[in-house]
């Protein structure tokens, strides 16, 4: 298991570096090449998430992981539902099979974290990404990796108010999902005439509709923001159909976001640069196995929030393109 450190984030930046080098070549753009000579072992690492079914955003994460694992000669087993229960099996599965490693997402935290805190007990190094930055300790996880989503929310809330915004629509695409709710929190907490709006996320036409007719109802909405960049799209739509004018912002990205940010149709996207999480995921659970690494400490390496907008897009939107940014 892991054992506390300090610097967390310099240790983790150096080390990565480390481990580039080690595993002597890297590939652009996604998980292209592997490189079996990163270790003689070969270590199998379960990464179980709460993946909703048509998020683009998730394909990150996984590009991420999956450059990691071939670059250290990692057997990476993918795993995901949007279901709590579902998910803390998928978890137990993984304690079952004797994987060497675990990285977990915590959206569902009190169902999902103990099933997590049962594999830190059975010895298996676990580590936690994405959602779940408040929660993580309390199940004995020592590492986190992922965006302050309750900062990440205000920082939007503040940037819709010194845009002069009047009302703001919070469209929430999963109920339930811990980091969703403080991301709209947060922008509560900055921008506190902002209402939530609950969609169903698995149903991309259902989540237009639903935006749509709200802002038929409530012509006093200035800014739409949404919570995952296919939504943002939605919300495009929605507001076209809808004869509105509110802006949309959203969190995350993708290629089509990228693009929409260029042209001026979205205002800017809040980042937590999934591409990052997924990545550093397998690698700070190899370095532990192969190296002895401790990498806790008790604080989180956070990965956003970055804004993306109409200053730095060109700088982005080709990694955009190539799904790791």
């Amino acid at each position: 298991m892991f054992r506390s450190g300090k610097r967390v984030v310099a240790l983790v930046a150096a080390l990565a570096g480390a481990a580039l080098v080690a595993a002597g070549c890297s590939s652009q753009g996604g998980a292209q090449q592997s490189n079996t000579n990163a270790t003689a072992q070969r270590y199998t690492i379960a990464m179980i998430t709460h993946e909703q079914p048509g998020d683009s955003f998730w394909d990150k994460i996984r590009a991420g992981a999956e450059q990691a694992a071939n670059e250290l000669n990692v057997d990476l087993k993918y795993s995901n539902n949007n279901d709590a229960g579902q998910q803390a099996t998928l978890v137990q599965n993984a304690i079952d099979s004797k994987v060497n490693g675990i990285a977990v997402t915590l959206a569902f935290a009190d169902q999902v974290g103990p099933a997590a805190q049962k594999a830190v007990q059975a010895g298996i190094p676990t580590v936690a990404f994405n959602s779940g930055i408040n929660e993580y300790q309390k199940y004995d996880i020592p590492m986190y990796f992922g965006s302050d989503e309750d900062l990440a929310g205000q920082s939007a809330g503040q940037r819709l108010a010194q845009a002069g915004g009047g009302k703001a629509l919070c469209v929430v695409q999963e109920q339930g999902s811990v980091a969703l709710e403080a991301r709209c929190a947060g922008v509560k907490k900055s921008f506190p005439s902002t209402e939530n709006l609950q969609v169903n996320g698995a149903d991309l036409p259902s989540v237009q509709q639903t935006i749509g007719a709200k802002l038929q109802q409530d012509p006093s909405i200035t800014d739409v923001v949404t919570l995952g960049a296919p939504y943002a799209l939605a919300a495009l739509q929605a507001k076209t159909d809808a004869g509105s004018q509110a802006k949309v912002v959203t969190f995350d990205l993708n290629a089509d976001v990228a693009k929409a940010i260029q042209s001026g149709q979205i205002l800017f996207s809040v980042d937590q640069q999934p591409y990052v999480q997924g990545y550093m995921a397998v690698q700070s659970l190899w370095l532990n196995l192969t190296n002895g690494n401790d990498l806790g400490g008790g604080k989180p390496v956070l990965t956003g929030p970055s804004f993306v907008d109409n200053t730095n897009i060109s700088k982005i939107a080709d990694y955009a393109a190539k799904n790791t940014r």
